[in-house]
């Protein structure tokens, strides 16, 4: 019986609980968790914003120690530092073959079956595939990345979701150059991980927009070199921060379609604009038909930073060896799974970076 945050249904507050966590079957890893970060994905799958079968644990954005590994299980044994990899890849589906495995067709198959039961012997469903608000998780073998040397176990849960997706849409959505101006509209978790991305990628000017105004000391220390309160006036601020142009790329990281449509607005003409944020289905953005063909400007989502998290956690922990990316500094509060409505409460006031539970 291991501890887990356990959300009943949508809206319903999360219950401390004590869950059936059976050992790993055929292809099956066991993990104990050291860290888990509190992503805004969870609080839209606690909300009903996103859809998830319950009850359910939340939580994808991991790492810990592997246990106990199933039958046929090769790339881990116990022992092992890992990074849970909440999408994990098939490698055979139709856009796997093309080489988008961020797209994978069966990627989230682990999170509509039971993995675990209560004590009356009700199935338990993990959140993403991957329930990480829980002491330990099981999960198929391919839902993990062993984690490379020289980053520590705690911090590296953030590689798990927040910094790939950062990172991604930088490096791999955006393909941003040096030189190239950025705004980055939201200061969460992964917005403060974009601003991380774009210095590495050595672009300036880099300009942090939230609704925050003591967002702006965390995004300074994260490399923008200017920061402006988000408003109707924007998108106006971004052109005069960028010689009365635009941005040549803008990253929304709000999910909303007024930050959207903000975001567009800020990126110059030919520029591109991409959305990193999960909004919701009926809130809808709208641009005119001339518009659209007059600032030629690209306009794409990236998900979970167009990554392929094999390839890509290796190089995130070269970044970290060497010191260009900080896992820790985006980390603004440490806290018990009993604090994670707290932490919930913190990420809709729009208040600080990442919270990580710490087992």
């Amino acid at each position: 019986m291991v501890r887990a945050a356990l959300l009943t249904a949508p809206g319903r507050p999360l219950e401390l609980v004590e869950i059936d966590l059976p050992a790993p079957g055929p292809g099956q890893v066991r993990v104990k968790l050291a860290a888990a970060g509190v992503c805004h994905s969870d609080l839209s799958l606690a909300t009903g914003l996103l859809r998830a079968a319950t009850p359910v644990v939340l939580g994808h954005e991991g790492s810990g120690t592997v246990t106990a590994v199933g039958e046929g299980v090769t790339s881990v044994r116990p022992g092992d530092a890992v990074v849970l990899n909440w999408a994990p890849a098939c490698g055979t589906c139709h856009l796997c073959a093309l080489g988008e495995p961020w797209l994978c067709e069966n990627s989230a198959g682990a999170s509509t079956q039971p993995y675990a039961a209560l004590s009356d012997g009700t199935g338990v469903h993990p959140g993403l595939g991957v329930a990480a608000f829980a002491e330990e998780t099981l999960v198929a073998e391919r839902a993990l990345i062993p984690l490379p040397d020289g980053v520590p176990l705690a911090a590296a849960a953030l590689l798990g979701c927040a910094v790939l997706t950062g990172y991604g849409a930088v490096h791999n959505a955006a393909r941003v150059r040096a030189g190239e101006s950025v705004v980055v509209i939201g200061l969460g978790g992964v917005g403060l991980a974009v601003l991380q991305a774009a210095r590495i990628a050595g672009a300036g000017p880099i300009v942090a927009v939230d609704v925050t105004p003591e967002k702006e000391e965390l995004a300074r220390r994260h490399g923008a070199t200017d920061f402006l309160l988000s408003d109707e006036r924007t998108a106006k601020g971004v052109r005069q921060l960028t010689g009365g142009h635009g941005a040549d790329h803008a990253f929304e990281c709000a999910g909303r379609a007024s930050t959207i449509r903000t975001a567009w607005s800020a990126t110059r003409r030919g520029g591109r604009t991409t959305v990193v944020g999960i909004g919701g289905k009926d809130d809808l953005v709208s641009f005119s038909a001339l518009e659209v063909f007059y600032f030629a400007r690209t306009l794409s989502a990236c998900v979970y930073g167009n990554s392929d998290p094999v390839k890509d956690v290796p190089v995130l922990a070269e970044h970290v060896r060497a010191g260009r990316l900080d896992l820790e500094s985006l980390i603004t509060d440490r806290i018990t799974l009993d604090e994670i409505p707290a932490a919930f409460d913190r990420m809709a006031a729009g208040r600080g970076g990442r919270s990580l539970v710490v087992f």
